[in-house]
């Protein structure tokens, strides 16, 4: 919701601080690149301190940012507190997937991944609504002060949520945290690499479309746009969200009964398709209709991510690896919402999306050198 909501005041921002598309989109990709520090930084933290502990920092340092946002005088501050936003978000990811991945079985680990990441649906969902209620009557500041909320969420994590129990047996035994370098440089670099890439390439394809979709959806037809006024666009953007939520949930099921790489090239390859479908329809039944489908291939694979990175890497740097993994890939990815920005001015947002199409394939072929992680067990 937090990471969010600054797409759906984008057009009021822009207004204010008189700023075009292409310094929107940088607005837009600041948190992305600051994520693959903060993944890196809380999922190392993650590694020596604990899973719950890292996860709360983190969800902090995001809700203060997302905050600030709405305090912000000029570009510059925010810009800073876009910044700050991506350490923090970065690092709950890192820090949440290791926890839930460590706690679940491996026969029902896609399945508890899946549901951990339909909570993005809900979020998404949950910044429209903000906008479509608190924005026509207190303006667009008051959105990003409602992004304080998640911060409570931390105090039922410190005194409810147990520590994983796989980081607690590595303490206990005093197995030393893993390092950076032997993610980079050990054994199964090539993998580690490839899965950066993968990453990166659906990360760019998401965020370049899913950041400027309700800008799409709320400009006018001779911008390139839907044409939507802001609260319909909002509730067509709500609406996508159930096919979302369905898309995450699905493919941790799928996943566990077919594998990963199948499951996760066939929703990539739906969803290159459905993009070009989505961004050339002005009928406003149809993008209603379509919505939910773009979303449920557009999104679900997410969630198979956390299960195959931590398939893939032992314990003790478990945190580390998904971390680096995850969110070097959306550092990469800062560069769609810009590159999707700047077309945007050429030839206008809807041909700009295509884009996102060619991402979706490319991430795709890159599973020929990923390894089926079905049914393995944590290390």
């Amino acid at each position: 919701m937090d990471v969010l909501l600054y797409s759906f005041v984008l057009d009021e921002v822009r207004r204010e601080f008189g700023i075009d598309d292409r310094l929107s989109g940088v607005l837009l990709a600041l948190p992305l690149a600051a994520s693959a520090i903060g993944g890196i930084l809380f999922g190392w933290l993650a590694d020596r301190i604990g899973r719950t502990r890292a996860l709360n920092a983190s969800i902090l340092v995001y809700a203060v940012a997302t905050a600030g946002c709405g305090l912000a005088t000029n570009v510059w501050q925010l810009a800073i507190a876009r910044l700050v936003l991506g350490l923090g978000m970065g690092g709950e990811w890192a820090t949440g997937a290791a926890l839930v991945a460590e706690t679940w079985p491996a026969e029902h680990r896609g399945k508890a991944m899946g549901l951990m990441q339909s909570a993005w649906a809900i979020g998404y969902a949950l910044a429209a609504a903000v906008n479509a209620v608190v924005l026509p009557r207190f303006g667009w500041r008051a959105v990003f002060l409602v992004g304080l909320v998640p911060a409570l969420i931390t105090l039922w994590i410190r005194r409810r949520v147990e520590e994983s129990p796989l980081w607690l047996a590595g303490r206990a035994a005093s197995r030393s945290p893993g390092r950076l370098r032997d993610v980079l440089r050990g054994p199964g670099a090539r993998t580690t690499w490839v899965l950066m890439a993968m990453n990166a390439a659906t990360m760019f394809a998401w965020w370049g479309l899913f950041t400027w979709i309700p800008s799409f959806l709320a400009r006018p037809l001779e911008q390139g746009g839907a044409g939507l006024s802001v609260v319909r666009s909002s509730t067509w953007i709500v609406v996508m969200q159930i096919g979302m939520w369905c898309g995450y949930v699905s493919f941790g099921i799928i996943a566990d009964a077919i594998g990963r790489r199948k499951t996760y090239v066939g929703y990539l390859i739906v969803a290159a398709v459905l993009v070009p479908i989505y961004s050339m329809t002005r009928d406003v039944r149809w993008l209603l209709v379509l919505g939910p489908f773009l979303a449920f291939f557009g999104t679900g694979y997410f969630s198979g991510f956390g299960a195959v990175s931590a398939e893939l890497f032992p314990t003790p740097l478990r945190a580390t690896a998904q971390g680096l993994t995850y969110n070097a890939g959306r550092a990469l990815s800062a560069l769609a919402p810009i590159i999707v920005g700047a077309l945007a001015t050429r030839i206008g947002l809807s041909s700009a999306f295509l884009v996102t199409s060619v991402a979706f394939v490319v991430a795709a072929v890159l599973w020929i050198w990923i390894p089926e992680t079905k049914g393995r067990a944590l290390l």
